[in-house]
């Protein structure tokens, strides 16, 4: 063991004659394992709710959307279906028809999208798993529809209520005169599921069979609004994009499930920055503390430092005793601190003890990365604030 660490070590777990010193190193110490605790658990509750949210994305978006660059709509031909079977990454693809509908139940209105999909819909998102009521879309029945939570509560529709079925309507596409008695194309649904998520996704859509939509929408065979594709890894979704987007050409648009998303990956990861930076400058603020409490054992053990020097020891040496001191300090505290912050992470996992509703607990997510975060961000600023506090020691101080 290094002389300035055995003394370091000696200085830090022995009390001082000072009683003012040793309440005040207590509360350095434990400034450090709040700061570190804090740090920890945001850092895991904003990782619990980043994968929260896109788990509900996975429900809402695919992997990768196709979509025309000109115009609503455009034709699947031979040479696009050629261009996915080629593409070994892509483990399904489905036809997807959707517009903009006026909706009409009862004597309640209401605006939203209609998506028509094809049968194996289910495999491209996990819309089915977040069904709250009811059942995805049986093919053996036709007219049938699964809707938003949101949505149903407007217009107070009831899901198997066999009395009067949703209208959804369309305006007829044209010019000129307009039949106000006739201008919308309409068909009627039965609902038989309803889905739960974001506000906004849970207000959007009306899902219906392709075959409905296409009928309701007057589209030809093979016309469709967007094709939508499940990859095997979604870890490919850039690359795959890129590599569909060049062999496709500009017609198309192609847009992974973040892209899909922009704003809203922007928000959860600028929310997460902002939150680790914030309750640094808490770490940094407890970490005077530590400055603070430093410079007292530096001047209480002033006589101590002079025999040290008269024994041989130079300036360096001593300044490394108290930075290794205020290194000790806050790595201890740091160790303590995210033991506390494991624990109440797994805690909270096992027993949900925080709820942001009845039925969901506040979702929180252990990583190796935050972990190592931590540690980084506290030891170097640990060692910062050592480096500040013996600066203050030099020739002349310890002579005088």
């Amino acid at each position: 063991m290094s002389f300035p660490l055995y003394i370091a070590k000696r200085y830090l777990f022995t009390k001082t004659s000072s009683n003012a010193i040793n309440i005040v190193t207590i509360i350095a110490s434990f400034g450090v394992i709040v700061g570190s605790l804090a740090l920890f658990i945001i850092l895991s509750g904003f990782s619990g709710l980043r994968t929260f949210s896109y788990s509900m994305l996975n429900a809402s978006d695919p992997d990768i959307k196709i979509t025309s660059v000109k115009g609503k709509s455009f034709f699947i031909t031979d040479e696009v279906k050629q261009v996915l079977k080629n593409n070994q990454l892509i483990a399904a693809t489905s036809k997807v028809i959707e517009e903009r509908v006026f909706l009409e139940y009862k004597d309640k209105s209401e605006i939203a999208y209609i998506k028509g999909v094809e049968d194996n819909y289910s495999q491209i998102t996990q819309i089915d798993s977040v069904l709250s009521q009811g059942v995805w879309l049986d093919t053996t029945y036709v007219n049938t529809a699964v809707i938003g939570r949101t949505i149903a509560i407007k217009l107070s529709l009831g899901v198997r209520s066999y009395g009067e079925q949703l209208q959804i309507m369309v305006p007829k596409p044209g010019t000129g005169f307009i039949n106000p008695t006739n201008a919308f194309y309409k068909t009627e649904v039965q609902i038989v599921g309803l889905y739960t998520g974001t506000e906004e996704f849970e207000s959007k859509y009306v899902f219906v069979a392709l075959p409905q939509a296409k009928r309701l929408l007057n589209f030809k065979e093979n016309q469709i609004t967007a094709l939508e594709l499940k990859l095997i890894d979604d870890n490919f979704a850039d690359a795959v994009a890129n590599e569909l987007q060049e062999k496709l050409g500009n017609s198309y648009k192609v847009q992974t499930k973040e892209q899909l998303n922009e704003v809203f990956y922007k928000v959860i990861n600028t929310e997460n920055f902002v939150s680790y930076l914030i309750f640094t400058l808490i770490v940094i603020i407890a970490l005077f503390n530590v400055i603070g409490t430093i410079i007292m054992m530096i001047i209480d053990k002033k006589d101590n430092l002079k025999t040290l020097f008269s024994l041989g020891a130079n300036v360096k040496e001593i300044k490394k005793i108290f930075v290794l001191q205020g290194f000790l300090l806050t790595f201890f505290g740091m160790i303590i601190g995210l033991t506390l912050g494991i624990i109440l992470v797994f805690i909270q996992q096992r027993f949900e003890l925080f709820m942001i509703t009845d039925n969901l607990a506040y979702p929180v997510e252990f990583r190796i990365s935050n972990l190592l975060i931590v540690i980084l961000t506290i030891t170097i600023l640990g060692f910062i604030a050592a480096k500040i506090a013996s600066s203050r020691i030099s020739k002349e101080f310890i002579e005088n």
